[in-house]
């Protein structure tokens, strides 16, 4: 799914492949993130490609089967099966659940949905981290970052325009897509203080790929040489894109670089005129501007928090 920018990097994929030092170089931070985006577009197109083919669930696995492979191998290189003990075993495999359900989610909404509308709506997780955070985290949210939550949810009704003549069904997908990520965030969140990275890393891939192998023999169609390369592309696209979003949070802040990562959607458009031979309509594009505009303002408000805390 998009790249939605938040107070703290995302870590669906392997991010935790090093821990140096943190260094301001805003300038690569930058640079960094305008890469990541290519590579998490990219994945979210040859999924959408696949999707023509194949079982969204069977999409889902490819590139869980790559994700698995690369932290198994990280894990191994790093203290072997040791790296899979955890205090926390429940949050672990609630937040595999919440990673699993908002890719096969992402992906099923690509199939019937522009890449552009699709990116558009994913944007809107940031806002329900903040909405989930008070049942789950008992935070309490002032009424600026709610104003601007609501802000962000209107914008997703312009996109999405329900009852309107341009409505997708699949426009919900999208929308669960978003809200099974922040759940996602807000396991991660709950574990940060106990958890390493990578522990938690393997253990989503291997939740996700363990629950989907129960699930693809119900939808499995054959696959050619072709479609292995293309999932095996997903898998390793997907890595990339959000290591270098970790990369890029090590060289400058999110207030800073959350900005930035809104150009997944010049991407999406670019990619859904040339390959699908699609562009979004103005709705998506207001709607997407609003649903940044909130999700900017929330990552401020978060960062001023975070400095009047410290």
């Amino acid at each position: 799914m998009p790249n939605a920018p938040q107070t703290e990097p995302p870590p669906p994929i392997p991010t935790a492949i090093a821990t140096p030092p943190r260094r301001d170089a805003p300038l690569r931070g930058i640079a960094f993130v305008l890469l990541a985006s290519i590579f998490l577009t990219s994945a979210d197109m040859v999924s959408k490609l696949l999707t023509q083919q194949i079982s969204p669930l069977q999409v889902s696995w490819l590139r869980y089967c790559t994700f698995t492979l690369i932290m198994l191998g990280i894990v191994w290189r790093r203290g072997g099966l040791a790296r899979l003990s955890t205090q926390r075993p429940v949050l672990q495999v609630l937040r595999g659940i919440g990673l699993l359900a908002s890719s096969v989610l992402f992906v099923m909404a690509l199939r019937y949905m522009p890449l552009a509308d699709a990116t558009a709506t994913g944007f809107v997780a940031p806002l329900f981290v903040t909405a989930l955070s008070i049942p789950i985290l008992r935070e309490t949210i002032g009424w600026r970052r709610w104003t601007a939550t609501l802000v962000g949810f209107a914008g997703v009704l312009i996109v999405v325009r329900p009852g309107g003549a341009g409505f997708q069904i699949a426009s919900l997908l999208a929308v669960a897509s978003a809200l099974s990520w922040a759940f996602a965030m807000i396991m991660t969140r709950m574990m940060s203080r106990t958890e390493s990275p990578l522990t938690t890393l393997a253990y989503s891939a291997l939740v996700g790929l363990g629950l989907l192998s129960l699930a693809v023999p119900f939808v499995w169609s054959p696959v050619t040489p072709t479609i292995v390369a293309m999932g095996v592309f997903i898998g390793v696209s997907s890595t990339m894109g959000h290591w270098l979003i970790v990369l890029a949070y090590r060289h400058g802040d999110a207030s800073l670089l959350a900005p930035f990562s809104y150009i997944q959607l010049l991407w999406a458009s670019l990619f859904g005129l040339f390959i699908f031979s699609v562009l979004p309509d103005l709705w998506t594009l207001v709607g997407a501007v609003i649903i940044a505009g909130s999700g900017l303002y929330t990552a401020h408000r978060e960062r001023i928090k975070a400095r009047e805390a410290g």
